[in-house]
């Protein structure tokens, strides 16, 4: 582990020899990568206590949802991975046209190298690990770069890294804005990076100076649409569990519902009794409450209660709310009605258990809404009328779109992640997050007594030029 004092040669020398690990590591077959993925299973399910802890620690956040949302998207990347990585990292053999007749070509896949990954706060554990299984099976070395504003899972990161890797195969480098800059001048092979997009812009404007290959996985206001003929109870459970797991920081989780008029009332009434029933106890929701979470920090914790107090000041009518309290970190779910579309709730990302709910008369209000805002690394759709669903996910963008569903997609094995423009570049999980670590390298070989492409060698004289015309008419 790596202190912010950690000076910029030692970070350097670092860098070094995980790219001569890098190079050797090319020559290992596949099998080696699968064992080592298959003792780091074993080492993480021997550690789950210590990483329900740290979580638990930064969070106090239930050791189930530990369970859930941070350990067990690992281990299936983990078990996908090898049960996938021979067919993943087999040559792919490619057709030829005519006019390379001759020809034998094939895509082979290999390490890019030496990769960094920063990972968030949020979703500490998983979204670290996650991407670095997707960077092993790949055949990589990596640098990780965990979050500061969860130190006590950072430091269980550095500390399991350190006791499973060689040092000279993955390294935890711990410190703040001073040490991710440092990194950034590295000329890595590859970056993945989950955060923010005015981060993820910082991100790529450091990766174009070592025209580094990046993936971004980013953010943004994701929208959940219920109309008239959604099954509202079976409806407001799904967008409870979603927006309020974690205390609201996810960055697929519903940023605002749009509710059909018709349904609206319904709709509250239902997400109020559904959220106490999934997070509270006793009909009451608590700082005793076992099943809920907290925020990060107290940053974060006046950064959403300042939205929550600019959106009643500009008339949103509070639906449900409890006791906050700033001093533990406890914010209660909160669901708002009446909410301005001008309101900063609105326009910025929430990332916290605001939810505000907006109503609407018909489709285009809510196709027009959507595109108003930058493209949404989610979209959730709520509705027993395809064509409504169809009208509404083919009429806007987004990185994922789930109908009757909300935030499992993420951990879906064979469905890539990732958004699209402001929400993200890239995807990962699975084969796509394989492919992202991954050099997609041509490979043709040509037979050596005769070649086709021969055939339109200079010099240009008037029989060729027909042979050209053929070419451009017909093949």
């Amino acid at each position: 582990m790596l202190e912010v004092t950690t000076e910029a040669t030692e970070i350097a020398s670092i860098f070094i020899n995980l790219r001569h690990t890098s190079i050797s590591k090319r020559h290992l077959p596949v099998r080696k990568r699968k064992e080592q993925l298959r003792s780091l299973e074993e080492f993480l399910l021997k550690n789950r206590e210590r990483i329900q802890q740290a979580v638990n620690t930064d969070f106090k956040k239930p050791f189930m949802e530990v369970d859930l949302s941070e350990l067990y998207p690992v281990l299936g990347e983990i078990r996908h991975a090898i049960a996938h990585l021979d067919e993943w990292t087999g040559p792919k053999k490619v057709d030829a046209p005519i006019t390379y007749f001759g020809t034998r070509s094939e895509i082979r896949y290999e390490p890019k190298g030496v990769c960094l990954i920063i990972a968030p706060w949020n979703y500490p554990f998983s979204l670290c690990f996650g991407p670095l299984i997707s960077c092993l099976a790949a055949g990589n070395t990596a640098i990780i770069k965990p979050s500061e504003i969860t130190p006590n899972t950072s430091a269980l990161i550095s500390e399991l890294v350190s006791e499973f890797f060689d040092k000279n195969e993955v390294v935890v480098v711990e410190g703040g804005q001073e040490i991710s800059t440092e990194l950034l001048n590295l000329p890595f092979d590859h970056i993945f990076f989950t955060g923010s997009p005015a981060v993820g812009k910082i991100i790529m404007r450091a990766a174009a100076e070592n025209l580094t290959s990046v993936t971004l996985e980013l953010g943004g206001k994701s929208p959940t649409v219920v109309d008239e003929t959604a099954n509202i109870s079976s409806a407001a459970k799904r967008i409870a569990f979603g927006k309020f797991l974690n205390n609201g920081q996810t960055c697929i989780a519903p940023d605002y519902v749009l509710v059909h008029e018709n349904v609206k009332d319904e709709f509250i009434k239902n997400l109020k009794s559904h959220t106490l029933a999934l997070f509270g106890e006793d009909g009451k929701l608590t700082e005793s409450s076992p099943s809920y979470s907290r925020m990060v920090n107290s940053k974060h914790f006046l950064r959403v209660q300042q939205l929550l107090n600019t959106a009643i000041a500009d008339g949103a009518t509070v639906e449900f709310d409890g006791t906050i309290n700033e001093a533990t970190n406890f914010f209660p779910p909160v669901i708002l009605s009446n909410v301005s579309l001008h309101s900063k709730v609105m326009q910025e990302e929430i990332f916290g258990p605001v939810l505000p709910i907006v109503s609407y008369k018909n489709e285009d209000e809510v196709i027009e809404l959507i595109n108003s805002k930058e493209k949404p690394l989610a979209l959730y759709i709520f509705s027993e009328r395809k064509s409504f669903r169809q009208k509404i996910e083919r009429s806007t963008s987004a990185g994922t779109v789930c109908l009757n569903e909300c935030v499992i997609q993420f951990t879906h094995p064979n469905l890539p992640f990732g958004g699209v423009n402001n929400s993200g570049i890239g995807k990962s999980h699975g084969y796509w997050g394989f492919l992202e670590f991954s050099n997609q390298k041509p490979i043709l070989k040509q037979l050596t007594r005769f070649s086709s492409i021969s055939l339109v060698y200079p010099p240009f004289r008037p029989k060729l030029k027909m042979m050209i015309d053929m070419m451009l008419k017909y093949f």
